[in-house]
C-alpha cells in the first residue's frame, strides 16, 4: 500500500495539508452550511485517511475500498467536531475513521460472524501487532491471551472468525501447466463414482434374489435380528434360515 501513488484516483502524493487556522476556520464555514468550505476540509484532510488505512493493510480488503470508507468516517467527523473544544480535530477524527473502516471489515464478510466476535478479533490482531513490534517476533496464542485477558480458546475462534473463505477453484499449485486448485485436494469418499457403481450392482444383485431371501438379508443385516429369531419369525428352522443366508451372500458375491 504504501508504494501505491493513487487511490480512487486521488494522487497521494500531492495531498494538501492544512494549517490549524485554515482549519479551524474551515470548520466554522462548513458548520454554517458553507459547502464550498466542506469539500476544502475533506481534500485537506485525506492524508489524514492515508495514514489511518495503512494499519489495515493485509486485512483482505482492498486499499481503494479503504479509502473510501475512510473518507465516509472523515465526513463524519467533520459534520459533528465541536470547534469549541480545545480539542485538535486529527485527535477527534482519527478515531471516527478507524471505527467507520472496523465497521466496514466486520460488515464486509462473505460470513456473517457476530460483533462481540469481531470485535474480539481486532482486539486480538492489535495486540499481535503490538506484540509483534514490541519483540520482534510473532508471538505466541498464550501471549496474545494473556496481552487481552482471554482464554486461549477464544483467541483461536476470534481468529478463526474472520478469516475469508476459500473458493474451491483458488489455485494452490501450478507448475507451468493446469494450475491444481482446491478443489483437486478434496476428496468425498463417501460419494465417489466407484461407490456409485458398487451400489447399483448391489442393488441389481439383491433385486434378483428371492423375496424370501431379500427378506432374510433384511432382517438379519438392517433390522440387526439374529437367526433364531428370523426363525421364529418366517417359520422355518435356524439351520434353513443359516443356509438361505449364505446361499443368497454367495449369489450377490457372484453378481458383484
Amino acid at each position: 500500500m504504501r508504494g501505491k501513488v493513487e487511490l480512487c484516483g486521488v494522487d497521494t502524493a500531492k495531498l494538501r495539508v492544512l494549517k490549524n487556522d485554515e482549519m479551524t476556520e474551515l470548520l466554522r464555514r462548513s458548520h454554517n452550511g458553507d459547502q464550498a468550505a466542506r469539500e476544502e476540509l475533506i481534500c485537506g484532510n485525506l492524508r489524514l485517511v492515508l495514514s489511518v488505512i495503512q494499519r489495515f493493510a493485509g486485512r483482505g480488503a482492498s486499499a481503494d475500498d479503504l479509502f473510501q470508507v475512510g473518507c465516509i468516517g472523515l465526513m463524519k467527523a467533520i459534520d459533528h467536531f465541536d470547534v469549541t473544544q480545545n480539542v485538535r480535530f486529527s485527535t477527534y477524527g482519527v478515531p471516527m475513521i478507524i471505527g467507520e473502516i472496523r465497521r466496514y471489515l466486520r460488515d464486509d464478510s462473505a460470513i456473517r460472524v457476530s460483533r462481540s466476535m469481531r470485535d474480539t478479533a481486532y482486539r486480538v490482531l492489535q495486540a499481535r501487532e503490538q506484540l509483534s513490534a514490541r519483540d520482534q517476533k510473532e508471538p505466541t496464542v498464550e501471549q496474545i491471551a494473556a496481552q487481552i485477558g482471554i482464554p486461549r480458546e477464544d483467541v483461536v475462534m476470534a481468529l478463526e472468525a474472520i478469516v475469508d473463505p476459500v473458493s474451491l477453484y483458488d489455485p494452490i499449485y501450478a507448475d507451468g501447466t493446469d494450475a491444481v486448485c482446491v478443489m483437486d485436494q478434496i476428496k468425498d469418499s463417501t460419494n465417489t463414482d466407484e461407490l456409485w457403481i458398487e451400489h447399483l450392482a448391489l442393488k441389481d444383485a439383491i433385486s434378483s434374489l428371492s423375496p424370501r431371501e431379500r427378506r432374510i438379508l433384511a432382517m438379519r443385516f438392517y433390522q440387526g435380528k439374529t437367526q433364531m429369531e428370523v426363525s421364529a419369525r418366517i417359520g422355518i428352522s435356524q439351520a434353513q434360515v443359516s443356509r438361505l443366508e449364505k446361499g443368497a451372500i454367495s449369489a450377490i458375491k457372484r453378481a458383484l
